[in-house]
C-alpha cells in the first residue's frame, strides 16, 4: 500500500469514526428523550441526512453535526405534528 492509500484509508477510518460517535450520541439523547420508536425514526433521519450531504462519501471534511441538526429538525417536526395532532384529538373542558 503506498503512502496516499494509507493516508486516505486514515482519514475514512477517522471520519467513519467521527460519524459513528455522533449517530450514537444523538440516538442516546432520542431514546431518552423520545423512547425507541422515535429513536429508531431519528435514526433513519440521521443515516437519510448523511447522504444528502454535499461532499463526497471519503472527504476529509464531513459535517456530522449538521447532519445531527438537520436530523434534528426532522424529529422535532414529527413531534410537534404528533403533538398538535394528539391535542385535536383530546377534547378539552371548557
Amino acid at each position: 500500500m503506498n503512502q496516499h492509500e494509507s493516508f486516505s484509508d486514515s482519514v475514512y477510518e477517522e471520519q467513519t469514526h467521527l460519524a459513528e460517535r455522533e449517530l450514537s450520541s444523538f440516538i442516546a439523547v432520542v431514546t431518552k428523550l423520545y423512547g425507541p420508536e422515535q429513536a429508531r425514526l431519528a435514526a433513519e433521519d440521521w443515516l437519510d441526512e448523511s447522504e444528502l450531504m454535499d461532499s463526497p462519501p471519503r472527504s476529509e471534511a464531513r459535517n456530522w453535526r449538521a447532519v445531527t441538526i438537520a436530523a434534528a429538525a426532522r424529529l422535532a417536526n414529527r413531534v410537534n405534528v404528533r403533538a398538535s395532532s394528539d391535542a385535536i384529538a383530546r377534547p378539552t373542558d371548557n
